[in-house]
């Protein structure tokens, strides 16, 4: 492809772009049609005919919003895009009298079936039914939960995070594992598996504004559960009108006032005298927690303008003392490293440091000067192998601010605004004394997240609405170190340190092979993203049309500092046996040293989705779903024109770069002919997405369905997959050093020398460095899909239970992982660990040029993942002080690899992907929740009925079985640069009974050899399972009609049961197979709530 193609391909994307955004300015009104509900229902007379042209009126109870309609030529009426609420309905046609049903509540995204009968009476006459709607979807063909305001507020939410409710709705499991979830993201965000799907393809929707953070795509922060009315969780073949990300749709509904005035005040505290102590922990962790807040909302103008406003802050002291590091004793520190290296230390293993040291003994005068001044700042252990346990503060502050208003023009035109802010504040740890403090939970962190809708609806009549909103979601983080923490310049190594001053010092310290990490690095991480819609609806007889698009531009402005410092490893291969990298370390024998300009980005990236769907009520007992999206594929591309692309064919062509002349062969920049513009790849405008379900309700009384659905999702890219773009020579001259001469000078004798600090702006004949590390992804990269397929099963029994089965198959196809194309090759008899680069691919191919390349880690776009899974559960909407939700998951993930933050999630064998098939890191293959709300009844008289009424229990029960674990080497073996490579298994892993310092046999496993990169498969262990059971207890003491104390009490993890955590599963490691943290012991919570 020609630079004048991909010219013409960005040139489509604007005027794609512009078309659509002209389109949606021109829409006559604004509106949130994806957090709002409708009513169906049939008109018949008491002999079952169906009677045509009754005049339907439903009446939100709450802010008198009216929306009528008539009954068509079946006696059927539809009434969309409704408010979520309470609502009465009237229906009434001349001879007959006039039905009115209260007690109708419309939950998020619900289509409840109301059958109405006429008597035969005056209009004036009216008969009344309190009765709610039904519970059985009759439309939607996806799997959902709703998740209700009484829920939200009473079930025992661990630090009042609503998020935590999406884990209940079944088929749900945390999945933050490649990196997708950082301190590079909001605190409170979450990453979850919904049936199969990776952690961070789940679209969260706020007020029907886009609320993910698209640095990773995880959510962004919901409101404090006062500030919410509800949220409904669905996933696999959800309508034409969701798209973005595939794997679950949650769409939260913050609160709106009404016509009386309502609000709370509240305080939840935490003390840690009222506490468990950490298994793991040393002492108390000191815990002192406060979160308090209100929120109150009303009428500006009755039946009119209405607001509502809130806030919540949370303050937090404590420092756990369960961090986990080995640091030199006092005896290594004197050279004496027998301790060390005995057997007690090494899983059994005697080790013996290798020559020209005798015993075990190294004379203090060879220490490496930098490795001692770093010493300075490590405490000393006094465990023989250098174990220490030691604390990290997390005191923080987050303060969160909502504000909502409301406004009905008129009985067809009505609008809102809401805006939220969320402030979270984290100093750093470090003090100066203990640099184990600088690692990632002490951390300095400065973040602010804001998102806004506009939104509004306007009926042109019963049968056209038309839907527009905008939204904005703006999220910075800022993290930073104490001024007193030090740089490899401070503590003597000869680089050059290229982010230093005012909070961003450090160094980065990769690895120590059974020691300790160095700090997290500093940066900044800023996303924003835009949001225009428009959604029509249209009735025409038996058919409901909807159709509309979104535009969501969207922008990335970072700065990760990673290798800016430079980055040391230690592995121990030098002297330590791959084991005791103390040793290497102390010494100043690096296995590597890695260097690079920042990760700088400013990019630019545009998701755009239009849809038909079309609802035809073929029958009374058949609906048909009918809808197809499309979304093109439009690529993230770099302000900086920070990119570029290798090709084996022109490295073996001899072709070179015109944009910098002294690129090596194979490699094009932006401006270079064939590139593709400002990206990494082409995109691809003919994406589209089919939805096809059906709804059979056997005996036409909506209190039954059997509902089948199949549907095709693109996936939007996450924005920081391109990170390692701007570390790719010569932007960032990222170069790695195999064993480098020292600790004190790692550039001594390399060719040409310390290329840092590197000239700016960078010249026409910028040198390259050798072997230097590249990233690179396909120009044809296709998108990743899933497709999605379900049946199910409804049955409700009486007005308020509900019973579900249904079984949820999906296939997703084109995930992105990476691989090496420039492997080294093993050659037996001259393979080292030093001569890596010398070996691979294309250095022998063409050593001139080849002498520029280390690894080029390439996006994969072929893998693939499958789920299957069965979803039973059984639901009580709230009636009688009973509300109940249980539901059990049988389910079974695949996978090639999971889909990491950027392309560094490699296959240890470049040359096959299905050697690294196994269970998702989500596969859990059973799941069990259980959630009870039990209000006491006014029974009995005098002061009985005054103590035993109005006390409530609300509890959380949840189950998962083990996650999968996967046993890898630890160093390089194999002597190829593979990552991840894995032992050979010679025993049964399988114990009879598993414990904390023996979770699976962990002689089972020998390392792999040289030239082989391993002979196990991934997931072939399984970690602990977990149950857990959370439970408040509140009794609320009335004053008036509408005001009341709450009192309530807390406690998480009610049986203080032991939950470990996965074990380790790195066959060099000195704990592995043993079990070192777990999760929180019993909490307690207490709190007082004034409700008006």
């Amino acid at each position: 492809m020609t630079a004048a193609t991909a010219g013409g391909t960005a040139f489509m994307r604007r005027i794609i772009e512009g078309g659509l955004f002209l389109v949606l300015l021109a829409a006559t009104a604004w509106a949130q049609t994806v957090s709002v509900a409708q009513i169906r229902g049939t008109v018949k007379d008491a002999s079952g005919a169906v009677l045509p042209g009754a005049e339907v009126k439903v009446t939100q109870t709450e802010t008198g919003l009216i929306r009528d309609g008539l009954s068509d030529e079946t006696g059927t009426f539809t009434l969309p895009n409704l408010p979520i609420g309470p609502y009465k309905l009237e229906v009434s046609l001349p001879g007959f009298s006039t039905y009115v049903q209260t007690g109708i509540v419309l939950q998020v995204n619900s289509n409840p079936t109301i059958p109405v009968v006429l008597q035969i009476g005056g209009v004036s006459e009216t008969i009344e039914v309190a009765a709610d709607a039904a519970m059985v979807e009759t439309q939607n063909t996806s799997v959902g939960q709703v998740i209700d305001q009484r829920r939200i507020v009473e079930l025992p939410l661990n630090g009042r995070q609503a998020t935590q409710l999406i884990l209940l709705s079944g088929a749900a499991v945390p999945s933050a594992g490649g990196g997708i979830i950082t301190n590079k993201n909001y605190p409170s965000a979450v990453a979850i598996s919904v049936a199969g799907g990776q952690g961070n393809t789940t679209t969260f929707l706020l007020d029907g504004g886009f609320s993910n953070d698209v640095l990773t795509n995880v959510s962004l922060p919901l409101p404090f559960p006062d500030a919410l009315q509800e949220f409904k969780v669905e996933t696999s073949a959800v309508p034409a009108r969701y798209g973005i990300h595939p794997g679950a749709t949650v769409n939260a509904v913050t609160k709106t006032g009404s016509n009386d005035l309502h609000g709370s005040m509240f305080e939840f505290v935490r003390n840690s005298a009222f506490n468990a102590r950490n298994p793991f922990a040393l002492t108390s962790d000191g815990l002192k927690r406060n979160q308090f807040g209100g929120a109150i909302g009303g009428p500006i103008i009755r039946q009119q303008v209405f607001f509502f406003g809130g806030y919540q802050g949370t303050l937090v002291r404590t420092v756990p003392t369960d961090a986990l590091a080995f640091v030199p004793t006092a005896a290594m520190r004197a050279g004496d490293f027998t301790a060390a290296a005995s057997p007690a230390c090494n899983g059994g293993r005697q080790i013996t440091l290798a020559a020209p040291f005798q015993n075990n003994q190294v004379d203090p005068a060879l220490f490496s000067k930098p490795a001692l001044n770093l010493l300075k700042y490590v405490p000393v252990s006094s465990d023989p192998c250098g174990q220490i346990r030691y604390g990290i503060s997390n005191n923080y502050n987050e303060h969160q601010f909502i504000s909502r208003a409301d406004y009905q023009l008129s009985a067809k035109h009505a609008m809102f605004a809401r805006y939220f802010a969320a402030k979270y504040y984290h100093p750093p740890a470090f003090d100066g004394n203990n640099i184990l403090q600088t690692n990632a939970p002490g951390m300095g962190l400065d973040n602010l997240v804001q998102t806004l809708v506009l939104a509004d609806t306007y009926t042109f009549s019963p049968t056209f609405i038309s839907s527009f909103r905008a939204s904005v979601a703006r999220s910075r983080i800022l993290r930073f170190h104490s001024d007193k923490t030090p740089t490899y310049t401070d503590l003597g190594v000869n680089i050059f340190s290229g982010y230093t001053g005012g909070g961003r010092k450090f160094f980065n310290l990769g690895t120590i092979t059974n020691g300790f990490g160095g700090p997290d690095f500093p940066g900044y991480f800023n996303t924003t993203s835009y949001q225009i819609s428009e959604d029509i609806d249209l009735i025409r007889g038996r058919h409901q049309i909807t159709f509309g698009a979104n535009v969501i531009p969207q922008q990335l402005n970072a700065l990760g500092p990673f290798l800016m410092n430079g980055q040391f490893g230690f592995n121990g291969q030098r002297v330590g046996q791959n084991r005791v990298g103390l040793a290497d370390f102390m010494l100043g024998l690096p296995s590597s040293f890695r260097q690079a300009n920042g990760q700088i980005m400013y990019e630019r990236q545009s998701y755009i989705g239009a849809y038909v769907q079309d609802s035809w009520r073929v029958g009374r007992k058949l609906s048909i779903n009918a809808g197809v999206r499309w979304e093109p594929f439009l690529p993230s591309t770099s302000k900086q024109n920070i990119r570029s692309h290798f090709e084996t064919a022109w490295f073996e062509q001899g072709r070179k770069s015109k944009v910098f002349t002294q690129a090596p062969a194979g490699i094009l920049f932006p401006g270079d002919d064939g590139f593709p513009g400002r990206g990494s790849t082409f995109g691809k405008v003919v994406q589209f997405a089919p939805r096809l379900g059906l709804v059979i309700d056997p005996r036409a009384d909506g209190k039954q369905t059997i509902r089948a659905s199949y549907g095709m999702f693109y996936d939007q890219p996450i924005m920081w997959y391109n990170n390692a773009y701007p570390q790719n020579p010569p932007f960032g001259m990222d170069t790695t050093i195999p064993n480098p001469v020292s600790f004190l000078d790692p550039w001594q004798g390399y060719p040409g020398g310390n290329p840092f600090p590197t000239p700016t702006p960078l010249p026409k004949d910028v040198s390259f460095p050798q072997f230097g590390n590249f990233v690179n992804t396909p120009l044809h990269a296709h998108s990743m899909y899933m497709q999605q397929w379900n049946l199910s099963y409804q049955k409700q029994l009486g007005n308020d239970w509900l019973v579900s089965v249904s079984y949820i198959g999906n296939k997703t196809t084109h995930l992105w992982l990476g691989r090496d194309i420039n492997p080294a090759a093993y050659i037996p008899g001259q393979s080292t660990t030093s001569n890596i680069n010398n070996r691979r691919r294309l250095f022998l191919l063409n050593p001139n040029e080849g002498k520029f390349y280390s690894g080029i880690i390439e996006t994969d776009d072929g893998a693939n993942a499958n789920y299957n899974g069965m979803l039973t559960s059984i639901q009580k909407r709230f009636s009688h002080g009973l509300s109940w939700n249980s539901n059990f998951t049988v389910a079974k993930c695949l996978n090639d690899g999971e889909a990491n933050q950027n392309i560094a999630n490699v296959y240890p064998d470049p040359n096959d992907r299905h050697s690294n098939r196994g269970p998702c890191n989500a596969d859990r293959r059973r799941i069990f929740n259980n959630s009870l709300l039990v209000e006491t009844p006014s029974v009995g008289s005098g002061a009985f009925r005054t103590l035993a009424r109005n006390w409530q229990l609300s509890t959380i029960l949840t189950m998962l079985s083990g996650s999968p674990l996967t046993v890898t080497s630890g160093p390089d073996n194999a002597l190829t640069g593979a990552p991840g490579q894995r032992p050979i298994q010679i025993g049964d892993a399988n114990v009879s009974n598993p414990k904390i310092d023996r979770w699976f046999n962990t002689a089972a496993f020998i390392p792999n050899p040289a030239g082989v990169w391993g002979g196990i498969g991934r997931g072939t262990l399984r970690g602990p399972m977990n149950w857990n059971l959370d439970v408040a207890l509140s009794r609320r003491l009335q004053f008036g009609e509408n005001r009341r104390i709450e009192l309530r009490a807390e406690s998480f993890n009610l049986l203080n049961r032991f939950r470990p955590n996965d074990p380790n599963t790195t066959l060099n490691s000195t704990n592995f197979g043993k079990i070192t943290s777990a999760q929180d012991p019993r909490i307690m919570q207490f709190a007082l709530k004034y409700v008006f």
